[in-house]
């Protein structure tokens, strides 16, 4: 079983002999290791029934964990090896996520079975002697996951977390506010959630469809729930990245305290959370109270998410209440700006001053380019690559999600029987093709793409079920463009990574990932004459 996914940087020794795990194999775990030990006792353990009691480096029949500053300096703090002999194992880490990652590799090579929570009868256990040598192409490899659109329960993002984990994916941005739904505690303002966190109907499948969906919708996350998905990301070396969404995409905050809105322009008060899909016209007030509330709101939430950066958003506001509004427009004058370009400008950079003062780093959508770049943010670019570009090119940080290539709501196939078809197809093999590093970049450039990201936007999936057809099989073949040193584009072997995939797919059987075949939809997965929004023609790659 050496069809791995994402692709090693470099395997060898691929002989016939075997490392064998028994009730007497044991875990010698060095310092530093603790993590990838209890991960690897708890899931192999169960997959295996077999004890994993501790053990000592100098033993035959051992697994045996060690962060090496060796590996360190050549491979980095993600990177690993690993070696194994008929006699022992040794999984080495350049850090403690290297080592994690590289128990992830370790666990393929059992083969699907070692996915399982419980042991199947009659099964060996066996690693193939190899060793492989292993280290990250970006730092930020990331799934953002919309649980706005339909709340996903907390079990549901736990699941989310491994799977990622198993990709060797380590940043969950978590999407967490929007015009459908508010679903994080804040203490402060308990309305966002006892008003803002639920719907009364919902639009079934595209916004133009005739179809609703009349049962109440809603669900948040307690603040102990957020500690507890956190912690359980941290133990899998993935950093949870909360998104709050300003000053657009805010019907939600708004329904539940109508003076973030623009009072003067419409009856706020009359506002509910947003029942069907689209960019929605009601956006926050330009005013200090809104500042002060969002205040709030980003100063609990930095209690729960110790993560670098904090996303806000910044996305599709539409600036016709601002035009209409005499408090905006006192403001534009106030502040001297030109227009609600840069009223939009100002609202992101004064969060973005707010968070540095605090040690984090504001991240937000591109059109935060748009009248001018707070000084220290960080783009992410899903309008095509152009705000990647400009942003890099302007000495800003970058992640590259463009939508016409790694956004996974889109439609897998061209086919009638696609479920909801949205947006551009987007195959399997276009996603292995993408590219995240544009070529117009100069090298220096290029170093300010952190990295890439899939995201998935919830509307048409209403469980965990649809999520998992729009996301795997994809997200395996984005996870080794986001972790394998790949060749350029046209060049890379599809075949090949086909071939392995074969060998995923029995993975994501045992781990209960209902994917889309590469066949087709089964007859299940399929939702006929529920109206999508097909887009013809080749994404543009720009």
């Amino acid at each position: 079983m050496t069809e791995l996914i994402p692709a090693p940087g470099h395997v060898t020794g691929q002989g016939s002999r075997f490392f064998e795990l028994g009730p007497a194999t044991r875990v010698a775990a060095g310092e530093g290791t603790e993590r990838t030990e209890r991960w690897l006792r708890a899931s192999l353990g169960a997959a295996t029934g077999l004890p994993l009691t501790p053990g000592q480096a100098d033993e035959a029949d051992v697994i045996r964990l060690a962060i090496d500053p060796v590996v360190a300096k050549d491979l980095g703090e993600e990177g690993y090896r690993l070696a194994v002999t008929p006699e022992a194992v040794h999984l080495a880490g350049g850090g403690p996520a290297g080592l994690f990652w590289g128990a992830q590799t370790l666990r393929q090579l059992l083969g699907p079975d070692a996915y399982r929570r419980a042991p199947l009868p009659d099964r060996q256990w066996q690693l193939p002697e190899i060793h492989v040598q292993d280290a990250p192409r970006f730092r930020w490899r990331g799934l953002m996951l919309d649980v706005s659109r339909h709340f996903m329960p907390k079990d549901g993002v736990l699941r989310y977390l491994d799977l990622m984990a198993a990709h060797k994916l380590n940043i969950f941005h978590f999407h967490l506010t929007d015009d459908q739904g508010w679903r994080v505690e804040i203490r402060k303002y308990p309305r966002l959630t006892e008003v803002g966190s639920w719907r009364a109907r919902t639009k079934f499948g595209h916004r133009a469809s005739p179809l609703w969906d009349d049962k109440p919708h809603g669900g948040y996350y307690t603040q102990d729930d957020i500690r507890e998905i956190v912690a359980y990301a941290a133990e899998r070396h993935i950093t949870v990245v909360p998104e709050i969404d300003v000053p657009g995409h805010s019907q939600a905050a708004i329904a539940a305290y109508p003076e973030l809105g623009n009072t003067d322009v419409i009856d706020t008060s009359a506002l509910t959370v947003w029942d069907t899909w689209g960019i929605n016209p009601n956006v926050l007030a330009p005013t200090d109270n809104t500042l002060r509330f969002y205040e709030g709101v980003f100063e609990e939430l930095l209690e729960l998410f110790p993560s670098e950066f904090i996303h806000v958003g910044g996305d599709e506001c539409l600036k016709d209440q601002w035009r209409q509004s005499p408090t905006a427009q006192e403001r534009i004058r106030e502040l001297g700006l030109k227009d609600e370009d840069e009223l939009q400008a100002w609202f992101i950079g004064h969060f973005d001053k707010w968070l540095a003062a605090r040690g984090r780093r504001l991240i937000g959508w591109d059109e935060i380019l748009e009248g001018g770049l707070a000084k220290g943010a960080t783009v992410s670019s899903w309008r095509g690559y152009a705000g990647g570009i400009a942003a890099a090119r302007a000495g800003h940080d970058v992640v590259m999600c463009p939508e016409q290539q790694v956004y996974l709501d889109h439609r897998q196939d061209a086919g009638a029987d696609e479920p909801v078809p949205i947006g551009y197809v987007r195959t399997l093999e276009d996603v292995y093709r993408f590219e995240p590093v544009p070529a117009e970049l100069t090298p220096d450039e290029a170093r300010h793409v952190l990295g890439t990201q899939a995201n998935v936007w919830t509307e048409v999936m209403e469980d965990h079920a649809r999520v998992d057809y729009q996301t795997f099989p994809r997200l395996a073949a984005f996870a080794e463009v986001a972790w394998s040193s790949l060749p350029a584009p046209a060049e890379r072997d599809f075949a090949d990574f086909e071939r392995r995939m074969a060998a995923h797919y029995g993975r994501l059987d045992a781990l209960g990932v209902a994917y889309r075949p590469p066949a087709g939809p089964r007859p299940w997965q399929r939702r006929p004459g529920v109206l999508g929004r097909p887009i013809d023609g080749p994404p543009p790659n720009r």
